[in-house]
């Protein structure tokens, strides 16, 4: 493989990773070499980079020491690249980045990144941002991010051999779309973008603006593309999913709820994951439709916290009644589902008998796994100068026992799965050692299992059946990958059968009438 002229580093969220691989796709079907292995300090320099692109985040301030060190590895790294900074922590602190490097360092806004699939373009016009011609600079690059600027395009043969897609018109937040990953063996979609709610404690809002989503059409024509790729399962994804509302040219409003019966009904065999919700929006409507088979039993819940007093200086939407009502729903409509969430520990204002409430919520709701975060004070919000900020070492203890919970909680969950045979996704051969299979079970589960003799190795992306055998207590605790093992049954041929029941499942509704919102 040709030395990469062009390296992606990608931070946070799966929305950051989805928009990496579009970006990184429309470099290679303009005849880049693109690299997207993440940077270790245990690599030798490669002078072949011309340009690293960094997708950063801003949830936290331990999110954005991260960005902060790995710009400064690509410019360890790559000696002759120029670094392109993008993603939610360009976006609201540009001045603190520039001043890693002026020289090399340019800054792409989050809300502007959509500019990344013109770049390709620009760099093999044979103008000034040309990497071809060895005369790629970072003037000019800044140049074409703050006016879009950029040559008459030149399309080379061996440029016009590897494009495969042609763009699709859409919202500047989505053109980041590719159905070809490079990292990831399991699709994902983003079909919704920011959010309008104003939580106290968070900047994304501020980072990716108000909500918008992807027009329901152009969710399902990419939802068909991806099935006619040979996906097994796509994952929809986006900052606040509850809020997805999109436009049909049927009329009127789509929420999420319709929009995800629409694509089971628009296809035939893919599967859907949905990657993280609001408790009150699990309403009955959507627990209807997430019962049908083609929708994996595994759900995130944005929790935050079991005390109402704290969920109201947060300015969250709901209570800790929706989360449980919300549990009640999904378990009913999908068998023992892996239902997972996160939780803020310390926030200000949160007393002992606080953090009780959310001890007891995560007891009596028995969360399969906990995301716990120590409270991070963002500047520009509410919550950085509230009163009775939480002690750094008592925040640390309530995500010890959030954490603790959490592993203990998950070994419950796979020892009640010990012995049965799931489908899974087989992840990409990187993660595995000589002789096993990594996969990604229907209900979330990350598992290894040795590969029998005489076996061929499943391709990456394929399906396969893997008997559960026990949790890796070490492994979960250490947040490494790797959640149990199991034992390989051979490939799941047989996954996408029956795609007449499947249709007959499921009840047309009049999805796309203004009615038909959550």
């Amino acid at each position: 493989m040709n030395e990469p002229l062009i390296h992606f580093e990608t931070l946070g969220c799966r929305l950051n990773h989805d928009e990496s691989e579009g970006a990184a796709h429309a470099f290679m079907r303009e005849g880049f070499s693109v690299g997207m292995d993440g940077i270790h300090s245990g690599i030798s320099p490669v002078p072949s980079v011309r340009l690293a692109v960094v997708n950063t985040c801003t949830v936290t301030g331990k999110a954005e020491q991260k960005a902060r060190r790995v710009i400064r590895m690509c410019l360890e790294h790559f000696p002759n690249a120029v670094v392109l900074v993008t993603g939610c922590y360009a976006e609201l602190e540009k001045s603190s980045i520039q001043a890693l490097s002026a020289e090399r360092v340019s800054i792409l806004p989050g809300t502007k990144k959509h500019l990344l699939a013109e770049l390709p373009a620009a760099m093999c016009g044979g103008g000034a941002l040309s990497v071809f011609e060895g005369r790629f600079s970072k003037t000019s690059l800044d140049a074409f991010l703050l006016f879009g600027a950029k040559p008459p395009v030149v399309v080379s043969a061996q440029a016009a051999c590897v494009k495969r897609m042609e763009a699709v018109p859409s919202p500047g937040q989505f053109v980041l779309y590719t159905p070809v990953f490079s990292r990831h063996s399991r699709a994902s979609l983003k079909i919704q973008d920011g959010c309008d709610n104003a939580c106290t404690f968070c900047r994304i809002h501020l980072a990716r603006g108000r909500s918008v989503s992807l027009d329901a059409d152009e969710v399902l024509r990419r939802v068909q593309e991806l099935e006619r790729q040979g996906r097994a399962e796509v994952v929809f994804t986006g900052v606040n999913l509850s809020q997805y509302r999109g436009r049909s040219q049927a009329g009127g409003e789509i929420d999420f709820a319709g929009i995800l019966q629409q694509a089971i009904l628009q296809t035939e065999r893919i599967k859907f994951r949905i990657s993280s919700f609001y408790p009150q929006h699990v309403t009955e409507r959507l627990c209807e439709v997430i019962s049908h088979r083609r929708v994996q039993p595994s759900f995130h819940l944005s929790v935050q916290s079991g005390s109402g007093a704290v969920l109201s200086r947060m300015a969250r939407p709901y209570g800790p009644d929706d989360v449980l009502l919300a549990v009640k729903r999904l378990r009913a409509a999908k068998h023992e589902p892996f239902v997972s969430c996160d939780i803020i520990a310390g926030f200000p204002g949160e007393t002992k008998q606080d953090f009780e409430l959310t001890q007891r919520l995560c007891t009596e709701v028995d969360f399969a796994w906990i995301h716990a975060f120590p409270f991070s004070p963002r500047p520009g919000t509410p919550a950085a100068n509230m009163d009775f900020q939480v002690p750094d070492n008592v925040k640390a203890e309530r995500v010890r026992w959030l954490t603790d919970y959490a592993v203990c909680a998950k070994m419950r969950y796979i020892s009640a799965w010990s012995g049965k045979t799931v489908e899974a996704v087989v992840e990409d051969s990187r993660t595995q050692n000589a002789g096993t299979v990594h996969a990604v079970t229907e209900n979330f589960l990350h598992v290894e299992c040795p590969l029998p003799p005489g076996n061929e190795a499943p391709l990456p992306g394929t399906v396969a059946n893997i008997k559960l055998l026990c949790a890796e207590e070490d492994l979960i605790r250490s947040g490494a990958e790797i959640d149990c093992l199991g034992e390989y049954r051979g490939s799941a041929s047989a996954w996408a059968a029956d795609v007449n029941r499947s249709h007959s499942a499921l009840q047309t509704p009049a999805a796309f009438s203004p009615e038909a919102n959550i």
